[in-house]
């Protein structure tokens, strides 16, 4: 697929999300989402701005995060983040600083909090924002854990892996995922990062007091 395909695919199915979102939201909170708009393909850096900006620090539950960089960078922000994610890996060694295009090493002696196991919907109880970006075989399980226990969530899916819902004929996984949230009667919104591949996400805010 050509670039000018892909990205013309793109736009229409995040103008598809948000039209959906503000239809089914329209007796909840009608916050309109904001788009990060930055040139790069960062994309650990740029949801960790994204998320700085739209939520307060909290316990975040940074759910498949891989090498933990999203954690380390929120763990920096006076945020409580741990990593669910059953391969523990170490974190990389640097990361590009965005606001001062600076490359910024990693001490050896750094670590983020790391639960070596596939998240459960009930481990959404010890937290009060789930986050998973391209959180394979999670996505289902994060927005029942969200609901049930009325938690935060923010999910930039990708592929469709080992999940019990699959989209019908027609329908891409990312507006099927946000169907289903809304099904469980949640307020949610998409958004859009600007780094390389998939990069549409949606949010909803929590319930628990």
């Amino acid at each position: 697929m050509s670039k000018r395909k892909d990205k013309k695919q793109s736009a229409e199915l995040y103008r598809a999300m948000q039209a959906r979102a503000q239809t089914s939201n329209a007796d909840l909170d009608q916050r309109v989402a904001h788009e990060l708009r930055r040139m790069g393909k960062f994309r650990f850096q740029l949801l960790h701005q994204w998320l700085i900006e739209n939520f307060e620090p909290c316990r975040v539950a940074d759910i498949g995060g891989g090498k933990g960089l999203l954690a380390y960078l929120l763990q920096q922000s006076g945020w409580d983040a741990t990593v669910i994610d059953p391969l523990n890996q170490t974190l990389p060694d640097k990361y590009k600083n965005l606001a001062t295009g600076q490359r910024v090493r990693i001490a050896r002696a750094e670590h983020v909090p790391h639960r070596d196991q596939e998240f459960e919907s009930r481990m959404a109880r010890d937290f009060d924002l789930l986050v998973g970006m391209h959180a394979h075989g999670c996505n289902v399980k994060i927005i029942e854990g969200a609901v049930a226990f009325g938690r935060s969530f923010v999910l930039i899916p990708c592929c469709i892996i080992d999940e019990p819902v699959y989209p019908p004929h027609g329908i891409r996984w990312q507006q099927c995922l946000l169907d289903y949230a809304l099904g469980k009667g949640r307020a949610t919104h998409p958004f859009r990062l600007n780094f390389s591949g998939q990069n549409i996400g949606f949010y909803s805010r929590g319930t628990a007091k």
